[in-house]
């Protein structure tokens, strides 16, 4: 990351206005200063429709021309499992599963990713209750919500130990996982 930016930094002389050229400039050293604790700051949010470029709902063919998924494997019968390049799973997981009827049906958050309400990977059931007043509890003990901003899409977190380790953005007519 910090070579690109340093590379937009050696172009400041395109910028037309001084005062300008100076805000920029002291934008670059402050995000070279950061370093890598910028980078997390700028991650992007899950949700309210998609993440990290891939929409709810898109067709396979246009959310792989999008050039940000790889196949990894079949799923539920019509569905198959894919990864998000950017954030790629390990040997025996998906980062979201793509429906032949539904399109892209159900992301799952990676690290260090969060919702626009805060909640991610660790956070606690009274956090997820105090972000989402409504949080139901689905009949296999799971809860989930509706998607502030998205009544189609669906959040569902799955607790162990008290804490959040699988979260998933998916839509509320998805047909590839329970």
């Amino acid at each position: 990351m910090a070579s690109s930016v340093v590379q937009r930094g050696m172009n400041m002389h395109m910028i037309a206005h001084p005062a300008l050229a100076a805000l920029v400039a002291a934008g670059l050293a402050t995000a070279l200063a950061a370093g890598p604790a910028h980078a997390q700051a700028v991650r992007p949010v899950f949700g309210p429709t998609g993440f990290a470029g891939v929409k709810l709902g898109v067709s396979a063919k246009a959310a792989k021309a999008g050039g940000k998924i790889t196949y990894k494997q079949g799923g539920a019968p019509g569905c198959s499992g894919w990864d998000l390049k950017s954030y790629p799973t390990g040997r025996d997981a998906v980062g979201l599963y793509i429906s032949k009827k539904r399109g892209v049906a159900v992301i799952f958050a990676p690290k260090g990713v969060k919702t626009k309400e805060g909640i991610g990977l660790g956070s606690t059931y009274k956090q997820i209750k105090k972000a989402y007043p409504k949080v139901k509890r689905a009949a296999g003990g799971f809860p989930y919500v509706t998607v502030p901003g998205n009544p189609k899409a669906y959040y569902s977190f799955l607790i162990g130990k008290g804490k959040v380790y699988e979260m998933a953005l998916g839509l509320h007519t998805q047909d590839c996982v329970n």
